[in-house]
């Protein structure tokens, strides 16, 4: 979707916690959402997500400034911050609400997301095959609102400190060039 100088990009890289926290760093990044797409019951709830009988997967939907960072950047963060190589898993978390998932919102988005997952393959940056999915952007629910910025506001909580600050140590490494203080 494309609003004048804006882009929205719905993303599913497991945990919405930490996908989230990288997008929040990212230069160009307006805002970013966490919350639930790609499932069959409308509103769903956190614990109905997590049941993993709705179908959704926990996704942020991150709006940016395509004059400031192109759609293929956000999507190379997107792949090197978290494994799209395992089916229905990112670390301990288990399930399809954690699958990786690009939903797009134009065909544009959709030709792009192609080209940077064969480039991928072709560069062999990954030991297995990509397995993400890409399908268009259905619905966005919102997460509860104690799902914002959660990694902003509890940095010292176990699951933040073990799993979602060494994601972002590693994007603010990987992709220095991209990073905003």
């Amino acid at each position: 979707m494309t609003e004048g100088n804006r882009e929205v990009a719905t993303l599913g890289g497991g945990c919405f916690w930490c996908t989230e926290a990288v997008f929040d760093r990212l230069k160009g990044v307006i805002s970013v959402e966490s919350g639930y797409a790609g499932g069959r019951d409308p509103n769903p709830t956190y614990d109905d997500v997590c049941s993993g009988q709705t179908g959704h997967a926990e996704v942020v939907q991150v709006t940016f400034d395509p004059a400031q960072i192109s759609y293929a950047d956000i999507l190379r963060v997107f792949f090197g911050t978290h494994d799209p190589t395992t089916l229905n898993r990112q670390g301990a978390d288990k399930g399809t609400q954690y699958r990786s998932v690009i939903f797009y919102h134009s065909e544009e988005q959709r030709r792009v997301a192609e080209d940077v997952m064969r480039d991928l393959g072709d560069q062999e940056v990954f030991e297995s095959p990509i397995v993400t999915e890409l399908s268009p952007a259905p619905t966005f629910y919102m997460a509860e609102s104690y799902h914002q910025e959660f990694f902003a506001r509890n940095p010292g909580q176990g699951y933040c400190q073990v799993v979602v600050a060494p994601k972002v140590a590693k994007f603010r490494k990987e992709f220095a060039g991209l990073f905003r203080d």
